[in-house]
């Protein structure tokens, strides 16, 4: 399950994504509103968990602008605000669940498992079309026309992802966290590696510079 966690009191972030680690759940986590929304709009997540009071953006602002979107993924709204008024105000703006601070963790644990079996969020199609070129996410390729690439799990993950936010500049530590993970001790260097032999491989379309780079920033793919 793939979970995104938006929290900024730094204590409870860690032991919530120590605990859902320890539970085999793959985790971003991030501190601030405008953050969680960034990622959730370019990312794929079985269940969003908001805290109420965040900097950047409160977590009832990202949840009203996500629905408002079109997003059909599970949130999970968290807050220490207790009352009726307060638990109906984060219900109206789109949550699926509330849960009150303090909390145990079994208890938050058991209320991810009930929200990923009602499987709010899209399947992700097998195959793509995207300008003249066509990605298989079955069997990890990309082809136009009669060419056919084999990518390495890598390589495709990130073209992946360029594809879903297609026209958008994404940051080097966007594309750190999505591709290579949270905790990867990695450089912005295998990054610029990867992108380099990603662009030789679609120079077999003589299209080497879609993937364009964004000078101090990240990439996009430009379609």
């Amino acid at each position: 399950m793939n979970i995104l966690l938006a929290e900024d009191d730094v204590g409870l972030g860690e032991l919530i994504q120590y605990m859902l680690i320890k539970s085999n759940y793959n985790i971003d986590w991030v501190e601030r509103g405008d953050d969680a929304y960034d990622y959730a709009v370019s990312s794929h997540y079985d269940v969003i968990i908001l805290d109420w009071m965040m900097p950047g953006e409160d977590g009832v602002t990202v949840c009203k602008r996500l629905r408002t979107e079109g997003y059909s993924g599970a949130i999970l709204m968290l807050t220490a605000r207790d009352s009726v008024q307060d638990r109906i105000e984060g219900l109206d703006s789109g949550a699926d669940d509330y849960l009150i601070k303090p909390f145990e963790i079994e208890e938050l644990l058991a209320r991810l498992r009930a929200l990923s079996r009602r499987n709010y969020a899209p399947i992700k199609e097998e195959i793509v079309e995207i300008d003249d070129f066509v990605l298989n996410r079955s069997s990890q390729t990309v082809q136009r026309g009669s060419t056919i690439i084999q990518l390495t799990p890598r390589e495709f993950q990130l073209l992946d992802l360029l594809v879903q936010n297609k026209g958008q500049v994404l940051t080097r530590d966007m594309i750190l966290d999505r591709v290579w993970g949270y905790d990867a001790d990695v450089s912005y260097k295998a990054i610029d590696a990867t992108v380099k032999l990603l662009r030789k491989k679609l120079d077999a379309f003589g299209k080497p510079d879609q993937i364009q780079s964004i000078r101090g920033v990240g990439y996009r793919l430009e379609v």
